[in-house]
């Protein structure tokens, strides 16, 4: 076994390097792409979120399909604890606050709660897999689609014309924001070829890096749902957490909320209720129900402070990691 420890260490290494600067050309490549659709600028950040989520969904996947259903989970779950807390929290304190609309907050944050109880659900084994990504599934689709609607769309769709009235400003508040922080060129068929050369190279690295992770930990006797937890979802969530910070140095608020929320919300769908759904999750433990419990807990207090504050300031994006590092405490200790 000792044999494979330095190949585990480079492949884990150079796959990292390679999975994450590889991202950044996918992100935007489709990001060009989507603005030669059409799309809003709500939708390109999903869309931007989505790209740089490959590395975490690619790793997340990979353990599932090799049975490491403890692993699998921890990438997911782990990673939207840790863009909590890189994304905003240190964002917060680097850029001396974060400003947000409350009407921003709310729609975001609706659909963030509602994807991280399912996730909880899912891993304690309260619903199956499948159950949980039809509610998601439902949640995301409601919401990609308000993010699209023009606000004829939105009439037509007969809400109560308060209702109308609100997630027009929700959304209008909420590009106006993306609109200075993400201004893509218009896409090409070449943008289109690179990015989907992109994406295989961050598939194959970010496979590379889950195995040679995975190798070290069993060899070292360190517990999968940390090797997934912590060491994957933290390395893996990079890309975004570089973003968020430069966009809250920025003042662009709203745009550090989203790639946030975004994110964790596609990693839910994509990196674990979907495979899931065809492999199956581990049986709940503790460390599992640990980790999804931290993760609504976090978002629910992320989001309180972000509403009632308007926001984040230095104090309350401190709490948030100071609670990460609680959590990564806790985890070490129990597992």
């Amino acid at each position: 076994m000792s044999g494979v420890v330095g190949p585990s260490i480079f492949a884990f290494a150079l796959g990292a390097v390679v999975s994450l600067a590889t991202s950044w050309v996918l992100v935007s490549r489709l990001e060009r792409v989507g603005e030669r659709l059409g799309l809003s600028e709500a939708l390109l950040g999903v869309v931007a979120a989505l790209a740089a989520d490959a590395p975490e969904i690619t790793a997340a996947v990979t353990a599932l399909v090799h049975r490491q259903q403890a692993v699998g989970a921890g990438v997911v779950i782990g990673s939207n604890v840790f863009n909590l807390a890189a994304l905003l929290g240190l964002g917060a304190v680097v850029a001396g606050g974060i400003g947000l609309h409350r009407k921003v907050v709310l729609l975001g944050g609706t659909v963030a709660i509602v994807v991280a109880l399912a996730c909880l659900l899912a891993v304690s084994g309260a619903v199956t897999p499948g159950r949980g990504l039809a509610l998601v599934a439902v949640v995301l689709t409601a919401y990609v689609v308000t993010l699209g609607a023009h606000r004829a769309v939105l009439g037509r769709l007969r809400l109560p014309h308060r209702w109308t009235i609100w997630l027009t400003a929700a959304i209008v508040e909420e590009e106006d924001e993306l609109e200075v922080a993400i201004h893509p060129q218009r896409g090409t068929t070449n943008d289109a070829l690179v990015g989907a050369g992109a994406l295989a190279i961050v598939v194959v690295a970010s496979v590379a890096m889950e195995q040679g992770a995975s190798t070290l930990g069993m060899h070292y006797g360190v517990a999968a749902i940390v090797v997934g937890g912590l060491v994957l979802a933290a390395v893996t969530s990079l890309p975004n957490a570089v973003a968020a910070v430069y966009l809250a140095r920025r003042g662009r608020g709203a745009a550090a909320l989203s790639t946030a929320l975004n994110s964790n919300a596609i990693n839910v769908a994509a990196g674990l209720l979907i495979p899931a759904t065809v492999i199956g999750l581990a049986k709940p433990s503790s460390s599992g129900l640990l980790i999804a419990g931290w993760y609504v807990g976090l978002t629910a207090l992320t989001l309180v402070i972000s509403y009632v504050g308007q926001g984040l300031r230095r104090w309350s994006g401190s709490l948030i990691i100071v609670a990460y590092l609680l959590f990564v405490a806790v985890l070490l200790v129990t597992t």
